[in-house]
């Protein structure tokens, strides 16, 4: 109820009567003010008329009086500003530490509110609000996508900021992992994470020149080296073509020499997945990507077209790979190029996030614009959450448009968050 109470306020959705306070003072609500996310009143910077006194200051909202004494707020200064007390339920009358008391005003939610919301909870449909996306206005439809797109981008960005952190301010390290990560493909993602954390790319780089020792080191490195990572069915051919021994002693004098050790190869997951997707196939794309200086922060920026982005993106296996999935089991030649939808996974998970993320570290719009205008060149995903939204009327055609809808159903409708979202607002408003 208070949340409804919260939404009824932010939006003046008042029933049609006058608003008074408990004492009959008339009210007139000129700016309800801003909601506070953080600690203190529930709104901020409200401008209230009470009778011929125009007040300014914040708002708090209770779904009964007797909840102000139950939260603190007349023991804390931070609620002596406030300058309007909303209450669905007016049971006592409040004060504030300095002992003042605060106009209060009766607060119902509007019935067909009420209706409405409790009709978005109850339904088992998905998404709930499906009877009124086809005759949703195309304006309002067009800016909560804008919207919700730069939200995916700004939650992007957060996680970019947290591995700059874990690798000590370095933007090339965290490129790295994001990089990495998104080349899990979902199952092995944080698997890969780990991974690249666990890579020195200091210590890599002295040997940029030499594409097997770049291999060992990310093979040894993910555990793949150890021959407890080999079904016992391919140990022994594994052992005899060489390569993994070579790969092996490589890896354990350069572990020695830049004191590496390697993740427990029991993370990966194997189970469900497809060969051109197991993390030896990965890894050894990473290597040959990372040979030819294209895994770098510097390459990416340098991209002012999506075809060069994409090319920089592309990579292909090491030549044992071409004919192998795991060591020791031989498969038909292949070079197994990444396909174009994981080039453009990569581009619209990696590539784009990290433009945006570093164009707002520094403070460089033209990459904030360059990562939008990506978007919007690409064609929309293709997967579950997007043909679920197609399906219920909603117009999607580009990556920007795709990615706008996977925020809209992980921060909204999984959640329930019907109060926050704008096509909630459509269905809510509804009489």
């Amino acid at each position: 109820m208070e949340q409804l109470l919260h939404y009824t306020w932010k939006l003046k959705l008042f029933p049609l009567k006058e608003l008074r306070t408990s004492d009959g003072q008339l009210v007139e609500v000129i700016d309800p003010g801003r909601m506070n996310h953080d600690s203190g009143p529930d709104f901020v910077n409200a401008k209230i008329r009470i009778n011929d006194t125009m007040w300014a200051g914040n708002v708090e909202i209770h779904d009964k009086s007797s909840d102000w004494y139950q939260h603190g707020h007349d023991k804390n200064r931070d609620y002596d500003n406030v300058i309007l007390h909303v209450a669905k339920v007016l049971d006592t009358e409040v004060m504030k530490s300095n002992g003042q008391y605060v106009p209060q005003v009766q607060l119902d939610v509007p019935q067909h509110v009420q209706a409405h919301y409790d009709e978005l909870k109850r339904t088992e449909e998905y998404p709930a609000c499906y009877k009124i996306i086809p005759d949703l206005p195309s304006l309002a439809v067009h800016s909560w996508m804008a919207a919700l797109q730069t939200e995916r981008l700004e939650r992007k960005t957060e996680d970019i900021r947290e591995r700059v952190k874990l690798c000590n301010g370095s933007w090339e390290g965290a490129y790295f992992m994001t990089l990495a990560r998104n080349y899990g493909f979902g199952i092995n993602g944080d698997v890969f994470e780990q991974w690249a954390r666990n890579i020195p790319l200091n210590a890599v780089a002295h040997h940029r020149d030499d594409l097997f020792q770049i291999e060992a080191i990310f093979m040894g490195q993910a555990g793949l080296l150890e021959l407890e990572a080999i079904p016992a069915y391919y140990q022994t051919e594994a052992l005899n073509d060489g390569y993994f021994a070579r790969l092996r002693n490589e890896y354990q004098y350069l572990a020695h020499k830049f004191s590496m050790r390697p993740i427990d190869f029991k993370l990966w997951r194997f189970l469900r997945l497809r060969p051109q997707n197991f993390p030896h196939i990965r890894i050894s794309q990473l290597a040959n990507l990372y040979y030819q200086q294209k895994a770098g922060l510097s390459q990416l920026i340098e991209c002012d077209s999506l075809d060069q982005l994409k090319n920089v993106l592309s990579s292909h296996v090491t030549p044992y790979w071409e004919t192998h999935y795991t060591f020791g089991s031989t498969s038909s030649k292949n070079e197994k190029h990444l396909s174009y939808g994981s080039i453009n996974l990569l581009t619209i998970n990696t590539a784009i996030p990290m433009l945006f993320a570093y164009g707002r570290h520094c403070s460089k719009e033209v990459l904030c614009d360059r990562a939008f205008d990506f978007l919007e060149q690409m064609k929309a995903e293709n997967n579950h959450i997007i043909r679920m939204w197609l399906q219920v009327g909603l117009p999607v055609k580009t990556a920007g448009d795709s990615q706008a809808l996977i925020q809209l159903k992980k921060e909204y409708c999984d959640k329930k968050d019907c109060l926050r979202c704008r096509f909630g607002y459509e269905y809510l408003k509804r009489k």
